[in-house]
Order: C-alpha cells, then structure tokens, then sequence
C-alpha cells in the first residue's frame, strides 16, 4: 500500500517507522526522522503524508494534548510496515549478493 502513496512513499515509510515504537506529535515525528534517518521532512510534507496514511488507516490520529495532536500506527500500518519492511531487506540482500558483498 506504501507504493500507492507515488512520490511521497519515502516519507510515508519513515513516518511509520517513527511511529512503531509509540505515538508521536508532528514535531517529535520530525525530529525522530531526522535523528535516526537523517532527513528533513517539512511541515508540508509532514502533514500531507500523515493525512494520506490516516484516510488509508495505516495510522490514527489521538485527541490534542494542547496544540499538539499525537498520531500512532494502527494494526493496518504496522502490517504494511512489517511488508515494506521485509521487501527492502529482500533487495538489500539481492542487492549485496549481486555487488559480491556477501558471500553466497
């Protein structure tokens, strides 16, 4: 389901990844990423993709603590992160298999 996010498959896949270990504000989302995967997302992005993994169920928004409105995965997202998850370990052992960087 990631795939059918286009363009923004990248940062629909961190954000998930932010969320598997508890819910999180815009902010500390942002800040997760940026510490564990070394990117930026802005608050465009950021907000847009939350809005497309939350009308596709993968994640759910929790009631605002203050201004901040927290969001967690749901089973759904975390099912589709396990998938991607299992795909991208897939190609990056094809991968260093076929650049010789593992044995066989």
């Amino acid at each position: 389901m990631v795939d059918d996010l286009g363009r923004w498959a990248e940062s629909s896949f961190l954000i998930l990844v932010s969320l598997a270990d508890g819910a999180k504000h815009g902010y500390a989302i942002t800040s997760d990423i940026a510490e564990q995967a070394g990117v930026r997302l802005g608050p465009g992005t950021l907000y847009a993709a939350l809005q497309r993994l939350e009308e596709r169920g993968l994640i759910e928004g929790l009631p605002a603590e203050g201004r901040r409105r927290p969001y967690r995965l749901t089973a759904a997202g975390g099912a589709e992160l396990s998938a991607q998850a299992a795909r991208m370990q897939h190609l990056a052992t094809l991968s260093r298999h076929r650049l010789r960087l593992d044995p066989a």
